[in-house]
């Protein structure tokens, strides 16, 4: 140790040492922590961009299988819509149920209910059933079958006229009268006279089918006329998908880009939509030519639905060839399907067909929480989305769907640092046309830690380990160096004092002797005091580089064998003396037998520090005698006892007089002598030899017992 750092340790205490650690200590970690929080910071954030890129996906994915349905039923012809079909060329004549005729109906659309059609008088017919029920036998169907079918279209009937969409219906007060004057009537004629604007101005040929608006009783067609609503306008669309960027904490740039990408894909999807012309065959049988002149009666009875006179063709099975059947090939004009949701709940999807001149409603029906629950929830719970958001599902601004996201608790988001975000709008999309009324609506739920949230977390963890781990040792480096430098500065002070006084005594008594100043009978207790003091300088020279020694390595203990015996008498004279000069009694008592492997002149030393250090102790005792035994114990050891009659050592310092420098009396009130490190040196030989040492109070005094192994062999 370099002189500036003693003088730094020597000038330093415990209690300023941990005043700059801890000074050092936030300089550190503050900086740390503050990098730390940032970073997680900026994690949770890209997390909550990756989930808001994943709603985006999974809105796209549920887009996708929305187009893919509905562009199934755009392109179904008219003709789908009759019980039977054509089948191949319409010159071969041959019938078939259409394909959605055939129960139960075969189509991709979760919670379809089924399929109908309202022509220009606003009668019902569906697919379901034929004009002549009482023919459904020729058909190949049987009895169940038949209730069945007729029990669907049944139920088509209650929800229609449920949600007033039938002519004999029952309507609210405000929509039963049909004249002129009626606000409702006047509203019908307003669209009426718009719409046949609109076609005259789209196709020249068909512009006659606006003149049959008026006639017939054109209130069950209006009524899906109030269903239908215009597209909202491009701005209102893109606005309603922005999310404030302020709440979101986005760039306006990057909501710009997004309200771009936004803008394309509903111009694509308006771009779409529009009415197509198609060429129909249908066959001419007896049932279409017959008056129908039924009223459709109440719909509490699967019975109850309109018939009309005998068919005259047959189909059993599959396709049937009819000789000589006729045929009718006309054009129609098909408008896009549009999508509204009804009173009752339910959805319809229904289109306008253009026929003669004359407009037919077809459509579908369907279960609004199945239809729902598989084309969105399905997908949307089969994301890792769903454990990071809610997904609510709105119609014009209501929401009707609530679907929760699953719960997981391995996220760190449970976490009050995420917790900014729950409840927070993560994304909002609306669907082309024509579900452009419903809206897709993500919200936080627990967000997720992002990518390498966890190893910044472990790292953190390890970091303030580290952090703390490294100030502790350095605090408890630095304290020992300060407790070392204390006590290097009361070892010096003790062996100053430890060579000053024999020193001046022995200088004292010689300057007597060599002026003869001593009487005669004087000499010999001087001689003896000189020697006394020269061998105490002995000894504490020997520790003092017995331990600069061994602090270097550079002494090994020189073991040979020797018996017990032999040990303890080369001992005795020279404890004796000791012992006698310092006025105490010397009581021998050695019974053991047997060989130890022990180095004699570290043994002869340990023994007389261990006596040195009794009389001191013990100067003052009543009982001034030193007692000195060995035995053998029953595990082949030999142990050796040093005992005083002193006050014995207290038990908070049992573990610390073994400590190099270590004195339990302050330098500078210390009734006895000595440096500190008599002791240590003790048990460092002890060990050396492979040996050990303790100490037990006894009552009065103290007792040192060092044990070695036999070797006798």
């Amino acid at each position: 140790m370099s002189r500036a750092s003693a003088s730094l340790y020597s000038s330093m205490d415990i209690k300023r040492l941990r005043r700059w650690l801890f000074v050092f200590f936030l300089a550190i970690a503050i900086p740390t922590s503050l990098l730390i929080v940032q970073t997680y910071s900026q994690l949770k954030w890209e997390s909550f961009h990756q989930q808001r890129g994943l709603a985006e996906e999974l809105s796209q994915r549920i887009e996708a299988r929305f187009s893919q349905l509905i562009n199934a039923e755009e392109a179904r012809p008219f003709t789908d819509y009759a019980f039977l079909n054509l089948a191949g060329d319409p010159e071969a004549n041959f019938l078939q149920l259409s394909p959605i005729a055939r129960y139960p109906v075969a189509t991709e659309i979760p919670g379809l209910i089924g399929y109908f059609q309202l022509d220009a008088k606003g009668e019902l017919s569906t697919p379901m059933v034929p004009i002549d029920i009482s023919r459904f036998s020729s058909y190949g169907i049987d009895s169940d079958e038949q209730n069945a079918r007729l029990a669907l279209q049944t139920q088509i009937y209650q929800i229609l006229s449920q949600n007033h969409l039938l002519d004999n219906s029952p309507r609210p007060a405000e929509a039963v009268a049909l004249d002129s004057s009626s606000p409702n009537r006047q509203n019908i004629t307003a669209r009426l006279a718009a719409e046949k604007e609109e076609v005259l101005q789209r196709k020249p040929d068909f512009a006659k089918r606006a003149e049959s608006l008026d006639k017939n009783n054109p209130y069950t067609q209006a009524a899906f006329d109030q269903l239908e609503r215009k597209t909202p306008k491009k701005d209102r669309q893109v606005a309603e998908n922005r999310l404030d960027a302020n709440d979101l904490g986005l760039a306006d740039s990057e909501v710009d880009g997004r309200e771009s990408r936004q803008k394309q894909q509903f111009d694509a999807g308006l771009a779409k939509k529009k009415a197509r012309i198609e060429l129909n065959s249908l066959p001419i049988l007896a049932e279409e030519t017959a008056a129908t002149t039924e009223n459709i009666p109440q719909p509490e009875s699967p019975a109850s639905v309109p018939t009309s006179a005998t068919a005259t063709a047959t189909v059993i099975g599959a396709s049937q060839f009819y000789p000589g059947l006729k045929v009718r090939t006309f054009e129609s004009e098909i408008d896009p399907l549009v999508f509204s949701q009804l009173e009752s709940g339910h959805f319809v999807l229904f289109r306008k067909v253009w026929r003669n001149g004359e407009r037919t409603i077809q459509g579908l029906l369907i279960q609004k929480q199945t239809f729902l629950q598989e084309l969105i929830n399905t997908l949307f719970q089969q994301t890792g989305l769903s454990t990071a958001s809610h997904l609510l599902v709105s119609y014009r601004g209501a929401n009707i769907a609530v679907y929760p996201g699953r719960s997981n608790e391995r996220y760190l988001s449970a976490s009050r640092g995420s917790a900014q975000f729950n409840g927070q709008a993560l994304y909002r999309s609306r669907l082309n046309e024509p579900f452009a009324e419903l809206e897709l609506v993500f919200n936080i739920n627990k967000l997720p830690p992002g990518p390498g949230a966890r190893v910044v977390v472990w790292l953190s963890i390890i970091l303030m380990l580290i952090l703390l781990s490294g100030f502790y040792l350095m605090y408890r480096l630095a304290a020992r160096q300060i407790e070392l430098a204390r006590q290097q500065q009361d070892f010096v002070s003790a062996v100053s004092h430890e060579l000053k006084t024999p020193l001046t005594s022995i200088r004292m008594y010689g300057e007597m002797l060599k002026q003869g100043w001593a009487a005669e009978d004087k000499k010999s207790e001087y001689y003896n005091f000189i020697f006394d003091e020269s061998e105490r300088l002995s000894r504490l020279i020997n520790n003092v580089l017995q331990l600069a020694r061994m602090s270097r390595n550079e002494q090994q203990a020189n073991l040979h064998r020797i018996t017990v015996v032999e040990l303890v008498s080369l001992l005795e004279s020279k404890v004796s003396s000791q012992i006698g000069h310092a006025g105490f009694q010397f009581k021998l008592e050695c019974t053991a037998e047997g060989k130890v492997n022990i180095d004699v002149d570290w043994f002869t030393q340990i023994i007389l520090n261990l006596v040195d250090n009794a009389l001191k102790f013990s100067a003052n005792a009543d009982n001034k005698t030193i007692d000195i035994s060995c035995q053998r114990l029953a595990d082949n050891v030999i142990q050796f006892s040093i005992r005083d009659y002193g006050p014995g050592i207290e038990k908070q310092q049992m573990k610390s007089i073994f400590k190099l420098f270590y004195r339990s009396e302050n330098e500078t009130t210390r009734d006895t002598i000595g440096t500190g490190i008599g002791l240590a040196l003790v048990q460092q030989m002890t060990q050396a030899m492979g040996g050990s040492i303790d100490v037990v109070n006894q009552q009065p005094g103290v007792v040192f017992r060092l044990s070695f192994p036999v070797r006798d062999e």
